[in-house]
Parts: C-alpha cells; structure tokens; sequence
C-alpha cells in the first residue's frame, strides 16, 4: 500500500488564486469555496464520489465573469490530482463509469495515460444552470484533463434537465477516476505500462 497519496497546489495570477488540497486515499471529505454555487456543488459531487478528501480555495475574478476561476481551478484541481498519483505507480489506470440521475444518462471512461485528451460529447438545453454558463463545464473538464494527465470520454447518451447532465457528468468523472487511480497489487507497484513508465 503506497502511503500518503497526497498534494497540494497554489497558482496565483492576475485573474484567480486558487489552493486546492487532495487526498486520493479520503473519505469524499471536501471544502469547497469558489464564489459559483453551483460550480461548488459539482466540485463537492467530485470529491465525494471519487472517494476524496478534497479542499479547493478559488478567488477569480468573478466580476468579469466564471470562465477564469472555473478554468483555472480545472487546471490546479489536475495538476493536485496528477502529483497525488505519484506517476501513476501501482494503479489500476483505467475506468469507467455509468452515472444515471433521473432522465440523464452519462457515461466516462478513461485512462491515467499521462498523455491527455478529452472527447466532450455534451449537449446542454439551456445556456446557465443557477448563475453558471454551460459551456463552461467542457473549460473546466478540458484543463482537469490536460493537467490530470488523463485522457477522457466524456459523453450524455441522453437527458434533458442541464442541472442533470452538468452533475452527472462530475459523478461519472469522479467514478471513473475512483476505480482507475485504485491501487492495483497485480502491478507490484510499478506503472501498469509496458513501458514501464506513464
């Protein structure tokens, strides 16, 4: 059992300074504080589904508008995830997740790959859920992954309510990364790679 599967990130700029604290080992413990409702409500479904203790401390610039405190907490959400997993020593690499909620149905999969890409197939009815822009959802998927060094597919089968498919779609994120950074003894503690490294 590899220890202390932990990290910390702080990224400050001119838009946002964000701080974002991981535990992949937690119990879905999490303190979320990102100015967005609705933005920490996903983030607190993340951590809580993937089984992580999870704090992130985001100030934007919110009176420009979301888009750089949801991408920038994207990128130090993935940059944390990525030291935490130490390389990806030892895991299981892949997942994959089913996550429905009421008339919604969403599927990920994904590899711990260190080489990043996000397939987003997506659709949402309506341009804001609460006071959130939708298309903000793939800013924030897109910098998880590039920085999480994960290669995503992410895709609605089908759904209706926006609220449904931003939500189930962090649960089917959460879940899927869940199983693939699981630690796998098979490996022996090595990257599940025949290269040998990821």
């Amino acid at each position: 059992m590899m220890a202390n599967r932990t990290a910390e990130v702080i990224r400050e700029t001119k838009e946002t300074r964000i701080r974002v604290r991981i535990d992949l080992d937690g119990t879905g413990k999490t303190e979320i504080t990102t100015g967005i409702g609705f933005f920490d409500h996903m983030l607190e479904s993340f951590g809580r589904h993937g089984g992580f203790d999870l704090q992130v401390e985001t100030v934007g610039d919110l009176h420009i508008d979301m888009h750089h405190t949801v991408e920038d907490t994207g990128i130090v959400l993935g940059q944390a995830f990525k030291e935490a997993a130490e390389g990806f020593k030892g895991v299981r690499r892949f997942g994959a997740a089913y996550i429905p909620m009421d008339e919604t149905l969403t599927r990920c999969a994904l590899d711990l790959s260190n080489r990043p890409y996000l397939i987003w197939k997506v659709d949402f009815k309506r341009p804001k859920v609460g006071e959130m822009d939708t298309e903000l959802f793939k800013e924030f998927h897109q910098a998880f992954a590039m920085n999480g060094g994960a290669c995503v597919h992410l895709e609605t089968l089908y759904g209706d309510n926006s609220h449904h498919i931003a939500e189930s779609g962090f649960k089917a994120l959460a879940r899927a990364l869940r199983q693939a950074v699981e630690l796998d003894p098979k490996t022996g503690g090595a990257a599940p790679s025949t290269k040998g490294v990821l």
